[in-house]
């Protein structure tokens, strides 16, 4: 093959939406679908707040690409972010936790699962707790739990609308009975923004399972969930197992949960930001002055 034959065939590929060849996946800079294998440059996916331009496959994101996506550019402020979690039980299974928890923080940059803060959504100011599937599955521990609830406690004081993206495994088993603590602690706190008749959405995102989902995931007055987001508390094995009868295939996805009921809307990635500022409208909200911890 001549080189002019070369490029005409890697031009033609880029018009049909695929390239010709394999890309250099070392290289960085591409992604491949792995719902339509779609191959772009990572540029340009991450442009479309990481969804696929081919069949809208939703990639998973970390925590700074999910303020990216919801927060109005500079607007965000961390709180509670020196937050660290220990080892009180010295856990140990094939490694010990606290050697997880130190690869971990290395391979994130974060101090644990969550990062939690106060932004502006078109101008109106809300508090915002993220998580982040990279720390240990997202799973929820003790400083997990302490800083959403801060959070949930400053957004009641300061008559905040709040937002907690959800993205976990569950409890995280390595605290034992401390981690299981955080969904009566954070449920509390949010019943004490209820009260307040304040507004709390929760996101469930890909994946949001176990004690999260038992928990502040499905207490929302308005709880939404990104397409095709796995949802649920056990597994799909247990649960057929348990009832003893064969499960549907969407089983646990956003879809079947809001035909369902369990959710209230599906909210594509790249239309979250303008959906949640109408809802904050339909719900009161207006510029506030944010204020620090």
């Amino acid at each position: 093959m001549s080189l002019f034959d070369w490029f005409a065939d890697r031009r033609k590929g880029q018009f049909v939406g695929k390239v010709s060849q394999e890309p250099d996946e070392g290289d960085g800079l591409w992604s491949k679908c792995p719902e339509c294998s779609l191959v772009v440059y990572v540029k340009d996916l991450k442009s479309n707040a990481s969804v696929c331009a081919g069949c809208d496959y939703h990639h998973r994101i970390d925590s700074q690409e999910r303020i990216e996506v919801i927060a109005d550019p500079g607007s965000f402020q961390p709180l509670h972010d020196s937050l660290t979690p220990v080892d009180p039980l010295e856990f140990k299974d094939r490694r010990a936790y606290a050697d997880r928890l130190v690869e971990s923080q290395a391979g994130t940059g974060l101090n644990d699962a969550v990062v939690t803060g106060t932004c502006r959504v078109d101008g109106m100011a809300m508090a915002l707790a993220v998580m982040d599937f990279r720390f240990m599955g997202g799973s929820m521990g003790s400083v997990v739990g302490e800083k959403i609830t801060r959070l949930v406690e400053h957004a009641t004081a300061d008559q905040l609308p709040l937002l907690i993206v959800c993205a976990s495994g569950g409890a995280r088993m390595q605290e034992g009975m401390l981690s299981l603590m955080q969904m009566a602690k954070i449920s509390g706190a949010l019943q004490r923004h209820r009260d307040a008749e304040l507004l709390y959405m929760p996101l469930l995102t890909h994946p949001t399972t176990g004690g999260v989902t038992a928990s502040f995931a499905m207490l929302g007055d308005l709880i939404l969930a990104e397409p095709k987001a796995l949802i649920g508390f056990a597994g799909r094995r247990v649960i057929e197992q348990t009832l003893r009868e064969k499960l549907p295939d969407n089983f646990q996805t956003a879809e079947y949960l809001q035909e369902h009921g369990f959710v209230d809307t599906i909210v594509r990635r790249t239309q979250l930001r303008a959906t949640l500022a109408r809802l904050l409208r339909l719900h009161g909200c207006h510029p506030l002055e944010l204020t620090s911890a």
